[in-house]
C-alpha cells in the first residue's frame, strides 16, 4: 500500500510510519522538515507547509493518507480537497476532546463540541478552549469530502516513547524519583490513555482493512493504584503515594490535567476517562502491558516544564495537606 503521511516525524506520526515500514508499505512524508528531518532517510520526503503550500502533492496518487497533524479546519479541508481524487482513503486523527459533554463516557455517536461565541475558527486559543470544536469542524471537512472513504480516529491521551507533552511522563518520572508524592484519591479511579505504538500499528491495520467511520481510541481504563504500583515496581523506587482529597486540591487551585496530569475533577469532567472504546476494541485495537509502557516512557521520554507539579509546589501542598 502507498501511504502519504502529513507530518510523520514527531510522535504519533512517527510511530505510524514505523509500523507501516515494518509491514513493507511504501511511505511518503509531507512536512516542513523542521522536526527530526533525518529520522527516516530511506523514505520519500516531500517538503511544504500545509497551511499555505501543498504544491509538492500535486499530480501524485496514494492509496491512503494519514493526517496526524491537522488542527485548523481550513488547513485540513485544503489538504483533503487537494487529495480527494488521488487517494483512496483519508485517515484523520481527531481527539476524544471532540465531544460536547463529559459528564458521562461518550460513544462515537455522542454530540460533538461547537465553537462558542467569539471563539476563532482559524487558531487555537491560549488555553485550548476551542480545541475540541476545531477538531469537530476538521472531522466534518474530511467526512464531507470523502464520505465512506473517511476514517476518523479519536485518541484519548497518547503516551509512550517520544511523548512531547510530559503528561503521562510526569507520573512515570515522578514515581521513579521516589519518596512521598502527591496524588489525587481515590486509588481505584480509572485513567484512560493509549500507547503511541499500539495506536499507530492499529491505524495501519484499519487502512489495510479499508475501514471507515469514527473510533474512540484509548485504553478501557487503568486505576491510579495500578499505575502507581507498576511505576514503582518498574523503576525500583521507594515512592510512597499520599492520596489526597480532590476537593481539597481544587480548593488549593491545583490545575487539572496539566499541573496535575491526568487528573480531572467534578461531575462535568468525569467522562474524559470513561470513553466507550468497544468499537475500537472490536476492530482490533490491542494494548501492551503497562509495565512496558512505563519502562519505555522512562527510557525514551522526559518530563517538560509545561506538565506536572514543580517540586517546590508539591512540597508545599504535601505540608499543607499534613497540617
Amino acid at each position: 500500500m502507498k501511504i502519504l503521511v502529513l507530518g510523520g516525524t514527531k510522535f504519533l506520526g512517527r510511530a505510524t510510519v514505523q509500523a507501516a515500514l515494518a509491514r513493507d508499505h511504501e511511505l511518503t512524508l509531507f512536512n516542513r522538515g523542521e522536526t527530526n528531518p533525518d529520522l527516516f532517510p530511506d523514505v520519500e520526503q516531500l517538503r511544504g507547509d500545509r497551511t499555505k503550500d501543498l504544491a509538492a502533492l500535486a499530480g501524485r496518487e496514494w492509496d491512503a493518507v494519514v493526517d496526524a497533524s491537522g488542527y485548523i479546519p481550513a488547513d485540513v479541508r485544503a489538504s483533503a480537497e487537494e487529495l480527494r481524487e488521488r487517494v483512496g482513503r483519508y485517515l484523520f486523527v481527531s481527539s476524544i476532546s471532540v465531544y460536547a459533554d463529559f459528564s458521562y463516557g461518550p460513544t462515537e455517536d455522542s454530540p460533538r463540541s461547537t465553537l462558542a461565541e467569539g471563539q476563532p475558527e482559524d487558531e487555537l486559543m491560549p488555553e485550548y478552549e476551542n480545541y475540541g470544536a476545531l477538531k469537530a469542524l476538521a472531522e466534518e471537512a474530511v467526512t464531507d469530502l470523502y464520505g465512506d472513504r473517511a476514517l476518523i480516529v479519536r485518541p484519548g491521551l497518547i503516551v509512550g516513547p517520544h511523548d512531547p507533552t510530559g503528561r503521562f511522563t510526569y507520573w512515570a518520572h515522578r514515581i521513579a524519583r521516589g519518596g512521598e508524592f502527591l496524588i489525587p484519591a481515590p486509588p481505584d479511579e480509572l485513567q484512560q490513555f493509549v500507547d503511541v505504538r499500539d495506536l499507530g500499528a492499529w491505524m495501519v491495520d484499519l487502512l489495510e482493512r479499508g475501514a471507515s467511520g469514527a473510533f474512540n481510541a484509548t485504553h478501557p481504563g487503568t486505576s491510579r493504584a495500578e499505575l502507581v504500583e507498576t511505576a514503582t515496581r518498574v523503576s525500583g523506587s521507594d515512592a510512597r503515594p499520599v492520596w489526597t482529597d480532590p476537593d481539597w486540591l481544587a480548593e488549593q487551585s491545583v490545575g487539572q490535567w496539566m499541573e496535575l496530569p491526568l487528573w480531572v475533577h467534578g461531575p462535568d469532567s468525569v467522562g474524559i476517562h470513561r470513553a466507550d472504546v468497544s468499537r475500537a476494541v472490536n476492530a482490533g485495537l490491542t494494548f501492551r502491558p503497562l509495565d512496558d509502557v512505563v519502562r519505555d516512557t522512562l527510557e525514551q521520554a522526559t518530563t517538560t516544564e509545561d506538565a506536572g507539579l514543580a517540586p517546590e509546589r508539591e512540597r508545599e501542598l504535601l505540608e499543607a495537606w499534613r497540617t
